[in-house]
């Protein structure tokens, strides 16, 4: 006897895809957290919010029609990268390096980056060198076409790849750590027109990690660092200017 066929089976049922909107509101949250962060970040080291200055949540959630929860949110990475100062029940500061937690940070970065300069003339080959001197031409362009936020950055990395001919990640990375601190610091404090980094004092830098002259080498960045370290001005005034204005918004 012929057997009827089997029913079909029912098509399986797809899993109705999330509508791309769904992800729009994140991907704008993050957008305009990473814009207050820069705003505030940039604010700070081109000088315009000195330190101490207040950060009110309701102010910022003015400035930026979003949410306080956002602005905490901000506020808690500014602080976790040392920028701003978070106090209890009085809101957020602009952070006020004292005297003498400037000078520890200095103190800690000129050891760290003498031991990193020594390492660094032991192993240094000459296509690296090469890349040093490539390095500080750019510099001196960047230098002599004013463009301060090139040669600021230049001017930092040219430490940090010192620090890579070391061979040593661990204390590569202790550097990185000091050097953003030191990196406000010197937005914060140094007087306009001063250079952070001075090209010639690099310069005999690599002069003598290429002669593979360790102590010359070390020598030439500590008193690099120590000319850093003085050209720091402890007393900069308070603005009176706005908030938004400080913010570059207005």
């Amino acid at each position: 006897m012929a057997r009827s066929p089997s029913p079909p089976k029912p098509a399986a049922r797809r899993k109705p895809s999330p509508p791309a909107e769904a992800s729009a509101p994140a991907a704008e949250d993050g957008d305009i957290e990473e814009r207050i962060y820069r705003s505030v970040f940039e604010g700070v080291t081109g000088q315009r919010l000195a330190p101490g200055t207040k950060l009110p949540e309701a102010s910022l959630c003015e400035l930026f029609g979003v949410s306080r929860a956002l602005v905490r949110k901000v506020l808690q990475r500014l602080a976790h990268d040392h920028i701003v100062e978070l106090r209890p029940n009085r809101g957020a500061i602009v952070a006020m390096p004292s005297p003498d937690e400037t000078r520890q940070i200095f103190e800690a970065r000129r050891a760290l980056e003498a031991a990193l300069v020594r390492m660094a003339v032991r192993n240094a080959t000459k296509s690296e060198v090469a890349e040093l001197r490539r390095h500080l031409k750019e510099e001196h362009a960047a230098m002599h076409r004013y463009t301060q936020p090139d040669w600021a950055r230049l001017a930092s990395s040219f430490h940090l790849r010192v620090a890579r001919l070391a061979r040593n990640p661990i204390l590569e990375r202790y550097l990185s750590e000091l050097m953003s601190r030191c990196s406000l610091i010197v937005a914060l404090y140094e007087p306009p027109g001063n250079a952070s980094c001075e090209h010639d004092e690099h310069a005999a830098v690599v002069d003598a990690i290429a002669r593979g002259d360790e102590d010359t080498a070390v020598r030439a960045m500590e008193e690099h660092l120590l000319v850093l370290e003085r050209n720091i001005a402890l007393d900069r005034p308070a603005s009176q200017r706005s908030l938004g204005q400080m913010l570059g918004l207005g």
